[in-house]
């Protein structure tokens, strides 16, 4: 009998030891190797009372051989665990099935894994299958690490990273490298999101469907650099230095004056500060020179010679010094009470539609509220405001990038720039009597918590422009959309 029972225990421990390789079940497994051992040591034991009691000693000797034999295999798998190539490593992710319906453009769909280059409000990082995949050297503070983080159809690489015939292509959202020089300092080097805002990509960190304005319009997006981060007290530090938004294939443009190289690096920084345990106050500066949304070419030189068109027509190189800074603000007591708030400003030179400098300011609040529900269990709700000027020189700049090429000075999908009928008011010429959009947006979220892996949410979102900049269904412009969305989030 007690060979049986040994015999099954020895059996289950291969399967369980290969159970599952993330970091989270390793620890599950390193806990259940203890126990199976301390199992093990204890029917040594009973073998040795059953041996006085009668067994023959051939047949302890049999069975303790076999429980020997089992424990060299338990300490292999220790260490494996410890040190083999699955230490450390850890598969994160989400499936973020979304339907959204647009009242302008009378649309409704499904999104996920449709793949778009297209960055909408409506449709942006939303609908997507996100994997990070993070691989850590050793164990402590000071070991370095590798993080990949996959995102095929809505990830920062489907409009920012090229291949050699200019195709979008890339998996990628973010690639760094993390290498701590001691518990305070570490060098960081890779494909790295922006630094500002509260905001982020991860649908299941949002409290929303859809990005405030300032996320999707006003923040820096993602860069390729390096640089370092500092972590001392209560405060944070980190700062890169890479390659502009929107241009990580390589530094020269084509134009029609030849080629033109961008040789001013962007510089990027952050300082976190905890003012409690549910207080963080932080602040974003980025300066360096950016891409103009239009090269100039010969198609486009008439345009400027007939002073119709206002990109690039005063300046003969594609690029013009950039300058961002936000601070914002969270308050989070237990992930049940959230507050955020941020204020942004942005500047860039002759990036507006009339040829002149760009700038935008803005401001997002949110706030989330969780409970418990005797009907429908864990529960929250989301409202979040939002605003942002652009209307300096007809608009652009930034993240907001105009039909330039179409003459209209407008992006008709995200309602900024000019209104189409003070465009034709005024022959074509934006000149300084059309102003950019004014925009804002209240948005409201319901969000069901059945699993700690899935999350239910429900948006209605309302948006308002100064002016008709929203492109109806029917070709005409209004100063206003709706937008309702739906999203399961599965995490794992």
């Amino acid at each position: 009998m007690k060979k049986l029972v040994i015999s099954a225990l020895i059996a289950s421990l291969p399967g369980m030891a290969l159970a599952d390789s993330t970091s989270e079940q390793i620890a599950q497994l390193k806990a259940q190797l203890s126990a199976m051992q301390a199992k093990m040591d204890a029917l040594e034991k009973q073998l040795d009372a059953q041996q006085q009691n009668g067994m023959s000693a051939d047949d302890a000797a049999d069975v303790k051989e076999k429980v020997s034999k089992q424990e060299l295999v338990v300490d292999q798998l220790q260490k494996t665990v410890n040190e083999g190539p699955l230490a450390g490593l850890s598969v994160t992710g989400y499936l973020d099935p979304t339907f959204i319906f647009n009242k302008d453009s009378n649309s409704s769909s499904f999104e996920f894994a449709n793949r778009t280059s297209n960055y909408n409000y409506d449709n942006s990082t939303i609908g997507d299958v996100y994997l990070d995949i993070k691989k850590t050297f050793g164990q402590g503070p000071t070991a370095p690490s590798a993080e990949v983080v996959i995102m095929p159809s809505r990830g920062a690489g489907t409009t920012l990273l090229y291949s050699e015939k200019g195709q979008d292509n890339s998996i990628l959202n973010s690639a760094q490298i993390n290498f701590p020089l001691n518990d305070q300092y570490a060098i960081i080097a890779g494909l790295i999101p922006g630094f500002g805002g509260y905001d982020v990509t991860q649908s299941n960190q949002m409290y929303t469907i859809t990005h405030n304005l300032l996320y999707d319009f006003s923040d820096p997006g993602t860069f390729a650099g390096a640089g370092f981060t500092w972590s001392h007290g209560d405060w944070a530090t980190k700062l890169i230095v890479g390659n502009e938004q929107n241009h990580t294939r390589g530094n020269v443009v084509s134009n029609g004056n030849g080629t033109s190289s961008n040789n001013t690096p962007s510089v990027m920084g952050r300082v976190d500060y905890t003012y409690s345990s549910a207080i963080d106050l932080g602040g974003s500066l980025t300066v360096g020179r950016q891409t103009l949304p239009t090269a100039p070419n010969n198609q486009t030189a008439n345009a400027c010679a007939a002073g119709t068109y206002g990109y690039q027509c005063s300046s003969s190189s594609p690029y013009s010094g950039y300058a961002y800074g936000e601070a914002d603000a969270t308050y989070n007591l237990n992930n049940e009470t959230v507050l955020n708030a941020e204020l942004s400003y942005g500047k860039q030179q002759k990036a507006a539609f009339n040829g002149g400098d760009a700038a935008w300011y803005g401001a997002s609040l949110q706030g989330f509220q969780k409970w418990d529900s005797d009907s429908f269990g864990k529960m929250g709700a989301t409202l979040r405001y939002d605003y942002l000027n652009d209307s300096k020189n007809g608009g652009g700049g930034g993240g907001i990038g105009l039909n330039a090429t179409a003459q209209s000075g407008n992006d008709p999908n995200n309602g900024w720039g000019v209104d189409p009928a003070c465009l034709a008011a005024n022959g074509g010429v934006p000149g300084n009597v059309c102003k950019g959009a004014v925009r804002q947006a209240i948005t409201a979220d319901l969000l069901f918590f059945p699993t700690d892996q899935l999350t239910l949410k429900f948006e209605a979102r309302y948006d308002k422009a100064n002016q008709s900049v929203f492109l109806r269904n029917d070709g005409s412009y209004s100063n206003y959309n709706t937008v309702l969305g739906a999203q399961m989030v599965y995490s794992f």
